[in-house]
């Protein structure tokens, strides 16, 4: 059997044994242009040092902002590191002044001279309080006679007030401060508004009572 195949081999045509070699050479050539394109382009020495330079100039970038963010996290904390305790220690200043309001309200003390002594000692500790508070940037937010600052105040009630400009602070129940340019509280206010007109008022009352 072998013989046999061996003697058509050698009775192909010498063109037939041509067009075969071309065949094999094609597909040589074919596969290794193949190879030639899955390959990719060596980067020549400029592109490299671009590409290098890119590189460098991102890892400076994102150096420079770490330590940005970290200058003003060490500033806020030095800053801003005792504003829990500054908060806490508003309570002393409320504390006082509800002291104050129950002992002014003692039937059993009013207008004594001992209820006029514990007043003037108290009124002193909370200006020493305030004025520890100040030194520590912990300031006072004005309130009174002044217009109604969502930022800095929270009204509480709406009184009645003609003599005043619709919502301007009259009242204040509760004081309020802040930390540096940062709000520890607002102040707790109310403010005015436009009282009804008492002849309209009673003009309306006279005629729902004739109706009737």
């Amino acid at each position: 059997m072998e013989k046999e195949q061996n003697d058509l081999q050698e009775k192909k045509s010498p063109e037939e044994k041509e067009v075969k070699n071309m065949s094999e050479t094609d597909l040589k050539e074919s596969e290794k242009n193949k190879i030639n394109e899955e390959k990719p382009a060596e980067e020549t020495l400029e592109e490299k040092l671009l590409s290098l330079e890119d590189k460098l100039a991102r890892t400076f970038a994102e150096m420079e902002n770490q330590r940005r963010r970290f200058e003003k996290e060490k500033e806020e904390a030095f800053e801003y590191g005792g504003f829990a305790f500054a908060k806490e220690a508003l309570n002393l200043i409320d504390n006082l002044e509800r002291s104050k309001q129950i002992l002014e309200n003692d039937e059993t003390l009013k207008d004594s001279g001992a209820l006029k002594k514990i007043l003037e000692h108290l009124e002193i500790i909370n200006k020493d309080l305030i004025s520890i508070f100040s030194k520590n940037n912990i300031k006072v937010i004005e309130s009174l006679n002044k217009k109604l600052d969502p930022n800095f105040h929270q009204a509480m009630i709406e009184i009645e007030d003609n003599q005043k400009e619709p919502g301007t602070i009259i009242q204040e129940i509760q004081k309020g401060f802040t930390l540096k340019d940062r709000l520890l509280r607002p102040s707790l206010v109310g403010v005015s508004k436009k009282g009804e007109n008492k002849d309209k008022k009673d003009e309306e009352n006279k005629d729902n009572l004739d109706d009737k």
